[in-house]
Formats: C-alpha cells, sequence, structure tokens
C-alpha cells in the first residue's frame, strides 16, 4: 500500500477455510462476494453498497459441516484489511454514528477506529441467535462477526437493536448501521490535521 492508497488485498488459509479478500476505503461501494453462504454474501454486498467499501472476497471452506469457519475466517480477514488499510489514521473523521431502519427492524452503530477493539452488542429479539437464515447462516453468527471483525479492525463497535421482529430484517439492518458507521469513519476529512486524537497518536 503506497502513502495515501488506501487499498489493501490479504489472504488467509486454515484447515477449515480459504480467505482471499482485497477492499478499498475510497471505493464507491462495488462488491464481488462469494463465501459459499449465500446469506452472508448478501450481507457483505450491503456492507460494501452503503459504507462506500469496494470489497472483493473469494471464500472456499467447510460449510458442508457449519457456516461457522467460514463466516469468521471472512471477519477476521476483513477486519485484518480495514486496520492495514486506515494506516496511521491520519486525516480521517474516527467516529462514526447510524440509525438505520429496514420495515420493522431499527439499528443504532456507532463505532470509533481508534485501535482499542471493544464490542458492545445488544437488543435482538429472543430467540434471534438459534434461528436459521438462508439454509446455514445462524442467528448466533451476528455478534460473532462483529467481535472477529472489530477486535482485528481495533475499533470500538456498538451495536443496539432497537426493534425488529423478521430475523432477516434484525441481521440486515445492523450491517447496513454499521456499514454506514464506517463510511462516516473512515472518511477523510480536511479540516482535520494530523491524527485525530488529542494526545496525538492513536492506539495500535
Amino acid at each position: 500500500m503506497t502513502a495515501g492508497d488506501r487499498r489493501v488485498s490479504l489472504s488467509r488459509s486454515t484447515s477449515e477455510s480459504s480467505v482471499e479478500l482485497e477492499l478499498n476505503l475510497d471505493g464507491t461501494g462495488v462488491a464481488e462476494i462469494s463465501t459459499g453462504v449465500r446469506f452472508y454474501d448478501h450481507m457483505l454486498s450491503s456492507l460494501a453498497k452503503h459504507s462506500l467499501i469496494d470489497l472483493r472476497v473469494k471464500a472456499t471452506g467447510d460449510v458442508d459441516v457449519d457456516a461457522h469457519h467460514t463466516v469468521e475466517d471472512v471477519a477476521i480477514v476483513l477486519g485484518d484489511a480495514l486496520r492495514e488499510a486506515l494506516g496511521d489514521k491520519s486525516g480521517i473523521s474516527r467516529f462514526g454514528d447510524a440509525t438505520v431502519p429496514l420495515d420493522e427492524a431499527l439499528v443504532q452503530a456507532v463505532v470509533d477506529v481508534a485501535g482499542r477493539p471493544y464490542v458492545v452488542h445488544t437488543g435482538e429479539p429472543e430467540g434471534q441467535a438459534y434461528v436459521l437464515i438462508g439454509g446455514n447462516y445462524v442467528g448466533s453468527l451476528t455478534r460473532h462477526v462483529w467481535e472477529s471483525f472489530a477486535y482485528r479492525a481495533g475499533i470500538a463497535l456498538h451495536v443496539r437493536v432497537l426493534s425488529g421482529r423478521d430475523p432477516h430484517h434484525v441481521v440486515e439492518a445492523q450491517f447496513k448501521a454499521v456499514a454506514r458507521a464506517l463510511r462516516a469513519a473512515v472518511a477523510r476529512d480536511p479540516r482535520v490535521v494530523g491524527v485525530p486524537s488529542a494526545k496525538g497518536s492513536l492506539s495500535t
């Protein structure tokens, strides 16, 4: 990655999955996603579209056993890529906050890309963790995606499900809210000189 260029290509291979990922923070939301978990593909495409982050993901894994390994490993690589693409975080807004509706579902996401990982995830309706969506995506994976992504990216992420009934909507509203919050946080602000921190540096 050259100075000023916020594009990253990463890969990760284990006995459980293989992931190739390309990310461009200064894109237009173009997505090319193939993970073997169709619902996850849909969610990652929404993340790209609404964050304006170009994202290409090609993953294969033991989805015949469980979608868990592939979903987790893609989130890990996505977090690694975001951390690397942000570089020293000079000139960015740093914080992002978005509240997004999807019919009856309403989700708030707040993010700080300072480098200190933390996740607060609340409000999913009772039973959401046990719902099977799209054949092989279990509802409990959503929180695991945010945890894996945020800890590898080094971001503080708060996701609050304020309302929701349909399991698909509950998950999709989360991805869209996180996308919009990230869009704000990683945006360059011409008024920001250097690193957006009163102490002069951000944790890495």
